[in-house]
């Protein structure tokens, strides 16, 4: 799984000129589910996510994480995060998991960042055009890919 993780104080999103969904302080999340993905992919991106320290304490220091800052998630998922770029110049999706599994590990991925203490977690339309808007704070930005945690057989 690849997510893109931004420090945001404030985010939403539309679908269809409707806004579907808003969050103050927290992170604006985009998830991207590859076809090798397993429940473990899930479990380990929920709980560093959900542990993530790079808000401030009271000396400035980006030490505390979402759960001590009372902060919320808005979650998109972004089948281009797994676009593979390595020949030509149209990307190519075919490593994307598809569709209806996606959906279930963006659903569950949302579940779990709650079992992991996140006090609220907003989402999008999976697979809608949704127009996002978001102020980031810093800008602070981290990406993460479970690749470097999960082993492939």
């Amino acid at each position: 799984m690849k997510a893109v993780v931004q420090r945001v104080k404030n985010a939403g999103v539309t679908v269809d000129g409707k806004e579907i969904s808003r969050i103050g302080k927290g992170y604006m999340i985009l998830l991207g589910v590859m076809d090798d993905d397993t429940a473990e992919d899930i479990d380990i991106l929920a709980k560093k996510i959900a542990s993530l320290r790079v808000f401030e304490d009271e000396n400035g220091k980006m030490n505390l994480d979402i759960k001590s800052i009372d902060g919320e998630i808005l979650a998109i998922s972004q089948f281009t995060l797994c676009a593979d770029v390595k020949k030509g110049n149209r990307p190519s999706f075919i490593r994307s998991k598809e569709p209806e599994k996606a959906n279930e590990f963006y659903e569950e991925f949302c579940r779990k960042l709650l079992e992991n203490g996140v006090k609220c977690v907003k989402k999008g339309v999976f697979g809608a055009d949704m127009k996002v808007d978001l102020i980031n704070d810093g800008p602070v930005t981290i990406v993460y890919d479970t690749e470097i945690w999960v082993k492939r057989c």
